[in-house]
């Protein structure tokens, strides 16, 4: 077997499942424990040595595209047989995110080249749109479309942007508190929204203008570092500093915060799946954990070695896509029954 072929289903001990508690910020709930996977439902790829796997989201065929930070590449996993290929994004490369756009193709924020990057899905071919030249090094983070067709993004220098495919118009606007922008997402209805690292801070951007509404956590300087919308266009948020998952309702203006189960968590990344199961990324773990809201179960999966770093979660329906950026390997985790 290749190095670019399939490592192994991992082997994981089981663990009594335990439930988890609210965090009440008055007075910090115990951490909860968590069930273990099982070996059955996950898988490892290893990717070509040095690509250091940022951003992971699934291919319309079926494949997983991933961002080759170290290599300036997308990669192009097939986990039915472990093969890998990559696509050069052009020199001083160095891509963070990558989603699937509307039109099927690869959508990627390349900080390297300060610029949106289109890969096509079927000839490869490579398109980029530069920032403004008064938006140099913007630190370009993550993306995400619009109810309009238009991609919005972060840059943690300090900016968000908006790009409109179909015209090349580009804007880009200054975060109110300044630096940190990192994560976004849209909600079910279209609307967009990020977090900002080191502000704090969660933002609704207004579509037609761009101004950005800031909404404060109840949590001060918990470094919301990754957001993602369930099915009610609720919005979930990972605090790195304060290593919890929160939860914000519009309708409501409500939050919520769990704190995940071990000592000290540092939570990175969060998605939310096609069943409204919450998955984020413990890098003080060295785990993925999974939460149900509706049970406040956690199941955790273990790195598949240590020092995994699994930065972005996504994936596909009955397939989460884990990308272990310090080990240059991708994790899949199977949610259904289908082999």
């Amino acid at each position: 077997m290749t190095r670019l072929a399939a490592l192994a289903f991992l082997a994981f001990g089981l663990a009594a499942p335990a439930c988890a508690q609210p965090a009440d910020p008055a007075q910090p709930a115990e951490p909860p424990s968590a069930a273990a996977a099982t070996a059955a439902n996950v898988r490892v790829f290893e990717v070509p040595e040095g690509s250091r796997p940022h951003d992971v989201a699934p291919a319309p065929d079926g494949k997983i595209w991933y961002t080759g930070q170290r290599r300036g590449t997308l990669g192009i996993l097939d986990p039915e047989t472990g093969a890998v290929r990559e696509v050069a994004l052009g020199e001083g490369s160095a891509p963070h995110g990558v989603i699937q756009g509307p039109d099927g193709a690869a959508w990627i924020t390349d900080s390297g080249l300060n610029a949106i990057v289109r890969v096509d899905p079927a000839t490869d071919a490579v398109r980029v749109w530069r920032l403004p030249d008064e938006f140099p090094d913007s630190n370009l983070n993550t993306a995400a479309f619009d109810g309009r067709g238009r991609i919005w993004f972060t840059g943690q220098a300090g900016v968000y942007g908006r790009l409109d495919p179909a015209t090349g118009a580009m804007q880009v606007w200054r975060d109110p508190d300044g630096r940190g922008p990192y994560g976004i997402a849209a909600t079910p209805s279209g609307d967009i929204y990020y977090v900002s690292l080191a502000g704090s801070h969660l933002a609704r951007v207004d579509l037609d203008t761009g101004a950005a509404t800031i909404i404060e956590p109840p949590t001060e300087r918990q470094g919301a570092r990754r957001v993602w919308a369930d099915s009610r266009g609720r919005l979930w948020v990972s605090e790195w500093n304060s290593g919890q998952l929160s939860r914000y309702d519009p309708e409501t203006g409500e939050w919520r915060a769990w704190m995940p189960p071990g000592a000290a968590p540092r939570t990175y990344a969060v998605y939310v799946d096609d069943r409204d199961i919450v998955w984020i990324s413990d890098f003080a773990g060295n785990a993925t954990l999974a939460f149900d809201p509706a049970t406040e179960r956690w199941t955790r999966y273990a790195g598949s070695g240590e020092n995994a770093q699994v930065r972005q979660i996504l994936g596909a329906p009955g397939r989460i896509y884990l990308p272990e950026s310090g080990l240059d390997r991708i994790m899949v985790v199977r949610t259904d029954d289908t082999p």
